[in-house]
């Protein structure tokens, strides 16, 4: 008596584990790029308002230069998801520079203004963010 034995559900489940296998690589692939790509989306938005952050800073270092020509010095402001800070720095009679830093998260902005005030105004001459 001969026993024959069927090979056939072997090849079938080691198609399917192949199979599977690629399928899970694809998948993990796909999570990882949708996981950079919302990373990357988060990091721009947060750049984007902590530059806001920095200007803000340094409109508000503005309005105080032109409501006391005589001003110096430092103020930290706090708005939603970050805060920033300036420091308004006398460098000559009639110049100021205005350093202004926001912050939300890790994510940090610099912007640095040159001010010149005149008899009956400011105006700003450089504005660089660094």
């Amino acid at each position: 008596m001969m026993l024959f034995r069927n090979t056939d559900g072997y090849i079938a489940l080691l198609a399917v584990i192949i199979v599977g296998a690629a399928a899970m690589a694809i998948s993990v692939t796909l999570l990882m790029a949708g996981t950079d790509a919302q990373r990357s989306t988060l990091i721009t938005q947060q750049s984007i308002q902590v530059r806001q952050l920095a200007h803000g800073c340094a409109e508000e270092a503005l309005q105080l230069i032109h409501d006391n020509t005589s001003y110096t010095g430092t103020g930290t402001l706090t708005f939603g998801a970050g805060n920033c800070s300036y420091t308004v720095s006398s460098t000559g009679a009639s110049t100021r520079t205005v350093t202004t830093t926001g912050t939300v998260s890790t994510v940090v902005r610099k912007v640095t203004a040159y001010v010149t005030i005149n008899a009956s105004n400011i105006s700003v001459s450089s504005w660089q963010e660094t």
